[in-house]
């Protein structure tokens, strides 16, 4: 035991080499851990910075609260406007079922025109002195005729068919036609002096207008 103590007395170096090589080995340790613990906290703050970056932010009342109110604006003007087209499509609608109500026959009463205007062309061809002197039995069959002349411009009055009142009245481009003029001194110029052919209108459009003489030479008006 003796002769070994001697022996590393003698030669330090190989007695210091094993303690040397575990110091080292110690110290590279605990650099290792330190550079372990660097590492993951690094790891960690890169991690938060992360998760903060990607956290949506907090929005402002105030300004969600301006944008909800112009939504709600917009959307009630949006509203309004299609109340509006609906109520205004409602009335056009009712419009154009009233117009085909009315107007839809016009095609068939200005044909029945034609029968109303032979009617007034028969009746007109027996003269006044002939009634007077006829037998009964004319007489009953014209009456009959009149009775049936009337009645039935009642029944096309009922459907918007009404005679223009002509005689007499100023002309009207938009109700009258006219063929001629007559001189006329008692009706102001202008003025219908003859009906040749009765005119009519439907409503409010005129179905056929009038054929008519105007006045000439009375006073202007």
């Amino acid at each position: 035991m003796t002769e070994r103590l001697d022996f590393f007395r003698a030669q330090p170096d190989i007695a210091c080499k094993p303690f040397t090589k575990v110091w080292k080995i110690m110290s590279h340790a605990k650099e290792s851990k330190r550079e372990t613990a660097a590492a993951i906290e690094n790891d960690l703050a890169d991690s938060a910075t992360v998760q903060d970056a990607a956290a949506p932010a907090t929005p402002d009342p105030f300004e969600v609260l301006k944008a909800l109110q112009a939504e709600n604006a917009e959307m009630k003007d949006r509203v309004l406007r299609t109340l509006a087209e609906m109520e205004n499509l409602r009335r056009r609608t009712q419009r154009e079922v009233a117009d085909a109500k009315l107007y839809g026959v016009t095609s068939f009463a200005r044909d029945m025109l034609t029968f109303s205007d032979n009617l007034t062309r028969a009746l007109g061809s027996v003269p006044q002195d002939v009634r007077d002197t006829a037998a009964p039995a004319l007489k009953s069959f014209v009456e009959g005729m009149e009775l049936t002349e009337r009645d039935f411009l009642s029944r096309l009055a009922r459907h918007g068919v009404k005679k223009i009142e002509a005689k007499g009245a100023k002309f009207d481009p938009h109700l009258h036609e006219a063929l001629f003029e007559v001189p006329d001194e008692t009706l102001p110029h202008g003025s219908v002096a003859q009906v040749v052919e009765e005119g009519y209108t439907l409503g409010e459009r005129t179905l056929r207008p009038a054929k008519v003489g105007t006045s000439r030479g009375g006073p202007k008006g």
